[in-house]
């Protein structure tokens, strides 16, 4: 009876972490850039009270054994990698990586970081940097009197200053792709690292031979959460809490009725 309780705690565990990532989720429904996470769970060990293939007789095995399973557990977080819906701003500086790929920023401790959201500005040198100050990689600068600036699908940044009818290239976007974007550590801020599971980038021009996506200029790709999809996963999160609780209560009174025999 013991069991059943400690097993039920495991499950509505489970649904407290699972109800978690769904507040995130829905928490950052209008973040540009953002990947919703699905949780994932997983069986515990099981108490062999007669193990699988063990000699019945001297001729016959146990067919199917007798196991108790001990709960359940919280195994990894999913990242959903569906793009996002895209929204037209009309800022030159609003990009959108339409397909496979991430944008390259430099953090202050030297460290490359890796976003989607594409919602950049010029700092005081003009350096194109995202919106905590990092700086674009490859670095980009957009000079002073600037009347017009142009992101071609390719990455390629040209921009028209005042009394010169010609435009001139000033830098090219490069996007990063991973083997495994899921194994990227998220550290907030719309940014991730780079990490063992999710390998090395491959650093390439976008729309190019190794798959990378295109730039859209003029648009920013929101956050890629269903909020239908999320209320039904809170409501199911809720309901699966609900039945282990169920649980708890169903043994919590058959250790009642134990309890009261000698009486």
């Amino acid at each position: 009876m013991i069991r059943a309780l400690y097993t039920a705690a495991s499950g509505m565990t489970a649904q407290e972490l699972n109800l978690d990532n769904i507040a995130n989720n829905l928490a950052n429904s209008s973040t540009a850039g953002f990947r919703s996470r699905r949780l994932q769970f997983e069986d515990l060990i099981y108490q062999n009270l007669i193990m699988p293939g063990a000699a019945a007789t001297q001729q016959t095995t146990v067919v199917a054994g007798l196991q108790v399973g001990l709960g359940t557990r919280s195994a990894a977080s999913e990242v959903i990698q569906t793009q996002g819906d895209f929204s037209q701003t009309g800022n030159p500086l609003d990009l959108t990586i339409q397909g496979q790929g991430f944008f390259q920023v430099l953090l202050p401790d030297g460290e490359t970081a890796y976003t989607r959201a594409g919602s950049f500005h010029t700092d005081q040198n003009g350096n194109l940097v995202d919106q905590d100050g990092d700086p674009v990689q490859p670095g980009i600068s957009i000079p002073t009197g600037a009347t017009s600036i142009t992101v071609g699908s390719d990455g390629t940044v040209s921009v028209t200053v005042a009394g010169q009818s010609q435009a001139q290239q000033v830098g090219t976007l490069q996007l990063a792709l991973f083997n495994n974007p899921g194994g990227l550590n998220s550290t907030g801020s719309n940014l991730f690292l780079q990490t063992t599971a999710s390998g090395a980038p491959v650093v390439g021009t976008p729309g190019g031979s190794e798959g990378l996506g295109t730039i859209v200029q003029g648009m920013l790709e929101q956050s890629n959460v269903s909020v239908v999809t999320e209320f039904v996963n809170m409501i199911v999160a809720q309901r699966s809490y609900e039945a282990n609780s169920r649980v708890v209560n169903a043994a919590d009174q058959m250790l009642q009725t134990i309890n009261n025999l000698g009486r």
